[in-house]
């Protein structure tokens, strides 16, 4: 019997997967708990539906992401920090604070997770950070570290 998975199964599926499943594992236990739905004409309909708007939210969102990146690869962020007189940093640039001045400065939202720093910045100058937006699409931001 052909089954729609409405949640992540393990060892049998994924949610919105259709599978053969046996008559009695469908009916004594999928459809019970809940847990898959008969794949009839009207649910691979509904199947069908819900994958192309997934499609089309997930394609919108790469355009957004492509946009940001856009934007990015135009600003030169201007982090002042206190220094010493060879250059070096007290404390570090972290990506936490990268992310809260693009919020403050230009009003763009990105989570410091996906700022790649292998390690803080400690020294003044400019500084190229790849920033992962979404798969597959990745920014560049330059970094201006300067003393106050």
């Amino acid at each position: 019997m052909k089954v729609i998975l409405k949640a992540d199964i393990k060892g049998v599926g994924k949610k919105d997967q259709v599978i053969n499943a046996s008559d009695g594992y469908a009916r004594n236990f999928l459809f019970p708990k809940n847990l898959a739905v008969e794949a009839n004409n009207d649910n691979m309909v509904k199947l069908k539906a819900k994958q192309d708007a997934n499609a089309y939210k997930k394609s919108q969102e790469k355009e957004e992401a492509k946009k940001t990146a856009e934007k990015l690869s135009k600003i030169q962020l201007k982090i002042p920090v206190k220094a010493g007189e060879n250059g070096k940093v007290f404390g570090g640039v972290s990506a936490k604070e990268i992310a809260e001045q693009l919020k403050a400065n230009y009003k763009i939202e990105v989570d410091k997770k996906k700022i790649e720093l292998k390690e803080t910045i400690k020294t003044l100058g400019v500084r190229t950070v790849t920033i992962k937006l979404y798969e597959g699409v990745t920014g560049t931001l330059k970094v201006d570290v300067i003393s106050k």
